[in-house]
């Protein structure tokens, strides 16, 4: 089933009924970015339920409302909290809020996640800019009919995550003293996590994190004209032959920590960007 142009406009509108101005950037707050949902100069806040067609978030740890204001001078829109495919919605349902933001007027998405590290030279916390993806989830929000005015049929992938907003965000990373690697995302359905002969199969094909986000909402942003820019925080190590069992409570704990340094860099790629 493809989007629906009037409930994105009916989404929309509700938004624009609390918050009138047109936001330039849609960020979407995965774990451990309520620091930065802190530094949101706000001006209004609705709760997922509050907004018609909306998905409600069932992962603990998402807070599940829209954060309308600025940041850096700059009018945003975050989402605190995502929809994930493993959560039963669809892969519509999943990307539905891009497709708002969309309407509402965003140039540029900004999407963060928490990810298992199959790179050996990824530590606990550290940061990672996402430069290209693997969609292996099985699915893809574009499958149906398609909507010329939401999109073409057949979007280029070539450059999903744009070059010269990665070139600032590393820039921003450098200059603040936080490492930030560069590295290929492998989106998968969840929610389990990998076996080791899955995770030797994922390294082998190139990737470096694997997480159960993101891609979907990157494709549509692509099928949108947005300009993307994506972080990942490395809250496992996902070495087959040194593999442990997960402790949620850490990961959480860990993306805390990379939350904090991704709440420093953030605000000043916005800075340059504005």
């Amino acid at each position: 089933m493809s989007a629906n142009l009037e409930h994105i406009q009916d989404a929309a509108e509700t938004v624009r009924a609390k918050f009138a101005e047109t936001p330039r950037v849609g960020m979407i707050l995965g774990t451990g970015l309520s620091g930065l949902a802190s530094q949101i100069d706000t001006s209004a806040t609705l709760a997922y339920e509050e907004i018609p067609h909306f998905p409600l978030s069932t992962v603990e740890t998402h807070t599940g409302q829209l954060v309308c204001g600025s940041l850096s001078g700059i009018s945003i829109v975050a989402m605190e909290g995502r929809f994930h495919f493993y959560e039963g919605y669809s892969m519509q349902q999943v990307t539905f809020p891009i497709r708002v933001m969309k309407e509402l007027g965003i140039e540029i998405l900004l999407v963060t996640n928490a990810a298992g590290g199959m790179n050996p030279h990824y530590d606990l916390g550290d940061l990672v800019v996402i430069e290209d993806h693997i969609n292996f989830m099985g699915d893809n929000p574009l499958i149906g009919p398609n909507d010329e005015s939401l999109g073409p049929r057949f979007p280029d992938m070539c450059a999903p995550y744009d070059p010269q907003l990665i070139g600032l965000a590393q820039s921003a990373a450098l200059e603040l003293g936080i490492r930030a690697h560069r590295g290929v995302f492998v989106a998968v359905a969840g929610p389990n996590l990998e076996t080791r002969a899955e995770y030797r199969m994922l390294r082998g094909w190139g990737a470096d994190l694997v997480g159960m986000s993101t891609v979907p909402e990157v494709i549509v942003a692509a099928h949108a004209g947005l300009r993307v820019l994506a972080f990942s925080i490395v809250t496992d190590i996902c070495l087959p032959d040194a593999l442990e069992p997960v402790n949620i409570e850490e990961i959480i704990k860990i993306a805390g920590t990379g939350g904090e340094r991704l709440a420093k860099i953030i605000p000043d790629v916005l800075r340059r960007i504005a």
